[in-house]
């Protein structure tokens, strides 16, 4: 029997086309890492001795919370509300709202101990101003500015 040789074709290598310039790029990158470095450590927050709460737009004139607010700035939160419930005034409700919320912030979201605050700071700010008109003679009328006031609470912890 005749033995009938078999053929391997084998395919003519092909030449080979450079690599795209963002590939090699991105190789060069992959394969320069760089050691790791051991792990710092940073400086941790300073701790925070404060707390602020803000009310906008209180319907009350300015003027009038200011004379509230004289009454208890530099008190302590507890001796404040106090104050502010004998006080028969406008704007003592909305300013021991204020304070009680400036105190809840400073013991529920920073810690600190709710018995040592007093208030460091309270001020009242001009809010937006609302002008109505009120009927008066011979079909004239004359303006009428509704004054709202802004006020910022911020507490401390006293040592």
């Amino acid at each position: 029997m005749a033995k009938t040789e078999e053929k391997k074709v084998v395919a003519a290598p092909e030449a080979e086309k450079p690599a795209p310039k963002k590939a090699v790029k991105k190789a060069e990158k992959v394969a320069e890492k760089p050691v790791e470095k051991p792990v710092e450590k940073k400086a941790s927050k300073p701790a925070v001795t404060q707390a602020m709460a803000f009310a906008r737009d209180v319907r009350v004139t300015p003027r009038k919370v200011r004379l509230v607010i004289d009454i208890v700035r530099g008190k302590k939160v507890n001796e404040a509300l106090a104050l502010l419930h004998a006080v028969n005034r406008s704007a003592s409700d909305p300013v021991s709202k204020l304070i009680k919320s400036a105190a809840a912030n400073a013991t529920n979201n920073f810690g600190l101990n709710g018995d040592k605050l007093y208030i460091s700071e309270i001020q009242a700010a001009d809010g937006i101003r609302m002008k109505r008109f009120t009927p008066r003679a011979k079909g004239s009328a004359s303006p009428v500015i509704k004054r709202m006031s802004n006020i910022r609470v911020i507490v401390k912890e006293r040592e």
